[in-house]
């Protein structure tokens, strides 16, 4: 990540977009096991959700312990669809989602995308004072689920 876009990151940790970098592990079962979105996500469909998106992670400096995620589903032209954003609860409370956040917004903002999406049920106060808003028109959104 460019040292000109990297937000200001609580002391003693850092974010990165390595792919190489990621605790797939970790990830799949703080996910898996801690995230309402997706209790019960299986190992392989994580790892191929790792492969098919932008990532990122927040690690300690020094040890290299990854203590947060986030993923991005985007053309990396017009549209981007944040998801799968997780802090360890041992490290909450810290700013380091807020950072996670921002660095991701950063990183996307050089390439001109229209629009970035996310949902979420608990975190709205998060995500708006970094410059998230409720949908404009939410009449003319629709999903598709495949249950």
């Amino acid at each position: 990540m460019k040292d000109e876009l990297q937000p200001a990151v609580p002391r003693g940790h850092e974010i990165s977009d390595d792919p190489g970098r990621i605790d797939v592990e970790r990830v799949h079962h703080w996910l898996s096991t801690d995230a309402y979105w997706a209790i019960g996500r299986a190992r392989e469909k994580q790892e191929s959700a790792i492969r098919g998106s932008l990532n990122f992670g927040v690690y300690e400096v020094g040890s290299g312990e990854q203590v947060a995620y986030a993923r991005v589903v985007t053309d990396g032209a017009t549209f981007a669809w944040l998801c799968d954003v997780y802090v360890a609860p041992s490290a909450r409370g810290n700013g380091l989602g807020t950072a996670l956040v921002a660095a991701v917004r950063e990183h996307l903002r050089p390439s001109g995308l229209r629009r970035l999406l996310l949902a979420t049920h608990d975190a709205h106060g998060v995500y708006a004072k970094l410059g998230f808003e409720p949908l404009a028109k939410p009449e003319q959104y629709m999903a598709l689920l495949f249950d």
